[in-house]
């Protein structure tokens, strides 16, 4: 069966605030490896619409390798949205969802193929809250900002982790791989 991965970017004070970290090449390509090894990714309006930048740097390449191979890799894997207010998605591999995130994830982790990535703060949570979540990438950088959006807002019950490994980079930040116990 498929798994459902929460991977997020976070500030070392538990912020999910992309506009304070700075990912260099080697973030760029761990993240395009992770899509790579993945289907699907589910996003909620807000990073849906963060994200539709992607596609702008497919059809003008910066010339910097690791972040132009990300945008041809973030423009390729099919992208589930959920949301309340969009009626439509211009993206050509982005969908909006039909059901709910519980039945969405149920029925894409029934059918074959690679892992299943969430990548919105919201959906992470409500992943998290319905117990869909099979393993956390916390990339932690070493920044702190002290207000923004704080990740593990509104968790319903404790959730107690294990430490599958980590990965350090060279500038600073620590990816940790963690999975829920489950009881």
């Amino acid at each position: 069966m498929r798994k459902l991965i929460a991977g997020i970017n976070m500030t070392l004070d538990g912020f999910g605030d992309h506009t304070a970290i700075n990912p260099d090449d080697e973030i760029h390509q761990h993240y395009n490896d992770l899509l790579k090894s993945a289907d699907s990714i589910l996003y909620g309006r807000i990073t849906y619409q963060l994200m539709e930048y992607w596609p702008t740097v497919v059809e003008n390449p910066t010339g910097n390798k690791a972040t132009d191979e990300f945008a041809a890799t973030m423009d390729n894997i099919e992208k589930v949205v959920f949301s309340h207010t969009l009626k439509n998605v211009t993206w050509k591999s982005a969908r909006l969802a039909q059901r709910g995130i519980k039945e969405e994830v149920t029925l894409l982790k029934q059918q074959p193929g690679r892992d299943i990535l969430v990548g919105s703060p919201s959906l992470i949570i409500e992943s998290l809250n319905l117990n869909l979540v099979d393993e956390f990438q916390l990339c932690v950088h070493p920044v702190i900002v002290g207000k923004g959006l704080q990740l593990f807002k509104d968790i319903k019950d404790r959730t107690e982790l294990k430490l599958l490994r980590t990965k350090t980079f060279s500038g600073g930040a620590v990816i940790l791989y963690y999975e829920p116990i489950k009881k």
